[in-house]
């Protein structure tokens, strides 16, 4: 096991914390292992796409597959680097459930030296019942040299810093 998969495993929940976007949305890392990261959303009047029915923003749910997708490709390499999506397919198979949490897991399917593969799913308490699925591309390295994280090095928590650039 790397040091980075080591370190993501023992902070999980500091992981969101350090993307301001997944902050401020209340998106949770709950477990990371290699190549496979799950988190939690919990549900917010201030997240509701349609206030009749009180259904999460579809784009609410696209940032948190997107996001947990990205920290599952993390934790799939030997050393961080950038990673930016490339692709990314959203199928929604029904709405959120107003009021209820939204679970998500994320897996790397393939690793290539430069791109990596991911699949992801959002539910409420059974993955077999989703209310949405993705399929995302990633490109790996996409960031012309520079240090990974470098504009979120002063925001990133003390047991990830070594990991970025001081």
């Amino acid at each position: 096991m790397s040091q980075l998969l080591d370190v993501m495993q023992a902070h999980a929940r500091l992981i969101m914390e350090t993307v301001p976007f997944a902050r401020a949305l209340g998106m949770e890392a709950m477990r990371v292992e290699k190549g496979y990261a799950s988190a939690r959303l919990s549900w917010r009047a201030d997240l509701v796409g349609d206030l009749r029915s009180g259904v999460l923003h579809g784009g609410v749910v696209t940032a948190l597959l997107d996001s947990l997708s990205g920290v599952a490709v993390a934790s799939a390499l030997e050393s961080l680097t950038s990673i930016a999506t490339l692709d990314l397919r959203i199928d929604y198979m029904r709405g959120s459930e107003p009021g209820r949490d939204l679970h998500a897991e994320a897996r790397v399917i393939r690793l290539t030296r430069r791109i990596a593969f991911v699949q992801a799913l959002a539910f409420h308490e059974n993955a077999a019942d989703p209310v949405a699925t993705a399929s995302a591309a990633f490109m790996l390295g996409s960031n012309g040299g520079r240090k990974a994280g470098h504009n979120l090095s002063s925001m990133v928590p003390a047991p990830l810093s070594e990991f970025s650039p001081q």
